[in-house]
């Protein structure tokens, strides 16, 4: 559910750095594909194709989020949390959509992202898809225990969504290095968006069930898996580029950290150690107060809102 606003330090009493109130909604965005270059980080293949991951893995990852929390919708009993998870559905649908445009961009340039992306459609379609119980002892009990365990996944998950889009909300060194400004919008507009609903998957799995445990054998198993997909995707990427096969080596990964200040893979593990805590929640990181400033200056959204007549 949504944090507690917090105190300004210095401010007089009253003022807050986060709204307590904020109603999630979907941005019906758009973007214009049409100018984007195959490395819109210029003269920077690994960082392009670092952050092109995204692409690959969000359309069918987001899609799969909002087919769980449907599903979990008729369990929740707080009105409240039910709106949340309303806003969150409509907000990952369109996260979908926006990045899947980007892979018929690459596709229409000679970069075909089908073999990896079938890989990811596998993983959360069969693998993470629904399971037929009937005809089992206890099927419908089964059925919500799947359910459940899946939206325990899902909250693992959006800890590192989190933190990516705080990240990229919070690196000037992007603004500066002449990146594409139409992705550069996309990713901070979908940024801004986790950030505005860092807690809402794991307030869903707290109310459905809250099981410390099963909480943690989820991260210790998102953690890896996403760190593999993530190196597998990028190595895809960078052998299929149509400017030029390359394979990424350990020093793009250092020269990115360093012109960027992109984080080290250490850094993305020791995410899950703060997660790990008993008493542990997600509006302990992260501004709302600064994913609501961006979401109101984005190009992209402002365009959203005056089609929307707000």
């Amino acid at each position: 559910m949504r944090e507690p606003a917090r105190a300004v330090e210095g401010e007089p009493a009253g003022v807050v750095a986060d709204p307590d109130q904020v109603a999630l909604r979907p941005r019906d965005v758009r973007f214009d594909w049409s100018q984007l270059p195959m490395h819109w980080v210029p003269g920077d293949p690994f960082t392009t194709h670092l952050l092109n991951v995204l692409h690959l893995l969000l359309p069918e990852g987001e899609r799969w989020f909002v087919q769980v929390f449907t599903q979990a919708l008729p369990l929740i009993k707080d009105e409240r949390l039910a709106e949340d998870v309303r806003g969150f559905i409509g907000q990952e649908a369109i996260h979908a959509e926006s990045h899947e445009g980007v892979l018929e961009h690459f596709a229409a340039h000679g970069l075909d992202p089908e073999p990896y992306v079938g890989q990811v459609r596998w993983l959360f379609r069969k693998a993470l898809g629904d399971r037929d119980f009937t005809g089992r002892r206890n099927a419908d009990r089964r059925r919500e225990e799947w359910l459940i365990e899946r939206a325990a996944g899902v909250a693992a998950i959006e800890h590192f969504t989190a933190f990516l889009g705080d990240l990229i909300l919070n690196m000037p060194k992007l603004d500066t290095a002449k990146i594409d400004p139409v992705m550069l919008d996309l990713l901070r507009w979908h940024g801004a968006e986790e950030v505005e609903h860092r807690a809402v998957a794991f307030d869903l799995y707290q109310h459905l069930d809250g099981r410390y445990w099963r909480r943690v054998r989820q991260m210790l198993v998102v953690a890896p898996g996403m760190a593999a997909m993530w190196f597998q995707g990028v190595r895809f990427l960078m052998a299929n580029d149509p400017t030029g096969r390359r394979r990424p080596r350990l020093r793009d990964a250092i020269q990115a950290r360093r012109r960027y200040g992109l984080p080290g893979l250490w850094r993305v593990f020791w995410l899950v150690v703060p997660y790990l805590r008993p008493s542990y929640h997600p509006s302990e990181h992260g501004s709302t107060s600064q994913a609501v400033a961006y979401l109101a200056s984005s190009p992209a959204a402002v365009a959203a809102d005056q089609r929307a007549g707000r």
